[in-house]
């Protein structure tokens, strides 16, 4: 027998670097992790030094090829990272100021500038398929326009967090087509960089990395770093995907009828599509998939299991202590679907998608002295699954190549996610959206498993992503109950009202001083 094989995934998050190994069947071998800090310089702000993700890489390599069996062969490596990041470098490719990440919200005015510049956000969607939010790397040209325009006269080229990290590891600069459609400057429909978005943003061609496909080997491992990390030369080094893309992937989640559901601190819902979407009225993000010839659609909530932590953490505050996270979900269970006509909505943190409302405000409508905290502790669960079905109404509305609708026409949900590793979630996302929901193998690893699958493609291990995702199973399929389904057909669209119900009031609480 051969030596076995593996294939690598290396993750870079937010929080930390995240590294696995995966068999030629898609077991997983080992894992590693190591975690690095995150800069506020100011509210709102949020930096990284790339060295530290360097080290993080480092240390979570060396950690997994140390666990990895005797004689394993590394076939090759695959990437994934947070997106939407910018990092500056000059012409020796020093980095020349700390990265700004996806969750910095600096750049709202730049962003409203730049869209206003191209036309309008109609305009902005025809060239992008995307609105220029806050998060993403364009409107971060401007503001360093604005604000550090020394930074911007250095700048040699830039790249996005997950390829300094190939940087270091080939010495060449890429990207890859999933990561790039992040940036708000690319054109998606195309798969290739859009020069009217590159030019109105004060860039040339020759600064912008070259995208490509996500299975595609863009270089080979360092020899000294190979020797470091215990590889064999050489290695070969594939494009891999964005974070939130490629989380898709590793639920399997490739097919028509197939939809994504990743409830952590937000709820993101992504299907794989055929054709790129129109994305009329820019309510979901679209990028390219990690399989050539193939769209993401996705509609991402700033307010997913991360309301439930606030409650749980109000709950706290008020009590010293508190109900832990399984206590608060045996409570929602003591009390019936629909928490006798309790709804919350959940805008605890303002809203990008089933509505684009940065002053949106969360609410509990319909508290009567019938109600207890029981009920609220449900109704908070209910209305992130709430907003969930509505955002899973436009994906599913723009993969069938139609306008937005109010129905759910989908075979397959697949969940992932902290919070779903409660039985009582996935039971909620079943009741709420009338479909089956399954959890597949792998998703728990995130982009890292991902990243492996697409390694494996680019070693020519599998034919294509789609013969790669074919190792994926699902643990377990929990079904909707009919009676709890009525109640929530009953809800929705009450609930997906809520919004429009209260908004003036909202936007004025906004403007008052704190």
């Amino acid at each position: 027998m051969g030596a076995p094989l593996c294939l690598i995934g290396l993750d870079l998050g937010t929080s930390a670097c995240k590294a696995l190994a995966i068999d030629g069947n898609g077991e997983l071998v080992a894992q590693a992790s190591a975690s690095y800090p995150l800069a506020t310089p100011q509210p709102g702000w949020a930096e990284q030094s790339p060295a530290d993700w360097r080290d993080g890489a480092d240390r979570a390599m060396r950690a997994l090829t140390a666990a990895l069996p005797t004689g394993a062969e590394v076939a090759a490596i695959g990437l994934s990272g947070q997106m939407h990041g910018l990092v500056a470098l000059d012409d020796a490719d020093t980095v020349i100021r700390p990265a700004i990440l996806w969750c910095d919200n600096r750049t709202g005015p730049q962003c409203d500038a730049l869209t206003a510049r191209m036309g309008g956000m109609e305009a902005m969607v025809a060239l992008t398929r995307n609105r220029m939010l806050p998060g993403f790397t364009g409107g971060k040209f401007l503001w360093l326009q604005e604000h550090e325009p020394r930074t911007l006269e250095r700048m040699r080229r830039f790249l996005l967090p997950k390829d300094m990290l190939r940087l270091d590891m080939t010495g060449e600069h890429a990207t890859d087509v999933s990561d790039a459609s992040g940036t708000g400057l690319f054109d998606v429909a195309a798969r290739r960089w859009s020069q009217p978005m590159v030019e109105a943003v004060g860039l040339s061609a020759d600064q912008l990395p070259p995208a490509l496909e996500s299975h595609e080997v863009t270089g080979r491992l360092r020899p000294a770093l190979a020797e470091r990390w215990g590889l064999r030369p050489g290695v070969p080094v594939v494009a891999g995907g964005g974070d939130s893309v490629i989380q898709t992937v590793s639920m399997g989640v490739m097919g028509p009828g197939m939809v994504g559901i990743t409830l952590g601190t937000a709820g993101l819902i992504g299907a794989s599509t055929a054709e790129c979407p129109d994305n009329p009225g820019g309510l979901l993000q679209v990028s390219c998939s990690n399989a050539p010839n193939r769209w993401h659609v996705m509609g991402v909530s700033l307010n997913g299991g991360g309301a439930f932590h606030w409650w749980r953490d109000a709950m706290r505050t008020l009590s010293g202590g508190g109900p832990d996270f399984h206590t608060m979900v045996a409570l929602a269970a003591e009390v019936p679907p629909g928490a006798d006509n309790l709804l919350f909505l959940p805008m605890l943190l303002g809203e990008r998608c089933p509505h684009v409302a940065p002053d949106g405000r969360g609410a509990w409508i319909g508290l009567t002295h019938a109600h207890d905290i029981r009920h609220m502790t449900r109704a908070v669960m209910e209305g992130v699954a709430l907003n969930l079905r509505s955002i899973l109404a436009l994906v599913a509305g723009a993969g069938a190549g139609a306008e937005a609708s109010a129905g759910v026409d989908c075979r397959s949900l697949r969940a992932s996610g902290g919070a779903t590793a409660s039985r009582a979630w996935l039971q909620l996302l079943a009741d709420v959206t009338g479909q089956p929901v399954g959890t597949p193998t792998g998703a728990a690893e995130g982009g890292a498993f991902g990243a492996a699958l697409l390694a494996g493609v680019g070693a020519g291990h599998w034919s294509s992503l789609e013969d790669a995702v074919s190792v994926i199973r699902l643990r377990e399929v929990v079904t909707p109950s009919p009676q709890a389904m009525k109640i929530y057909d009953r809800l929705h669209p009450i609930h997906a009202g809520l919004y429009e119900a209260v908004r003036a009031s909202t936007e004025r609480l906004a403007e008052l001083p704190l």
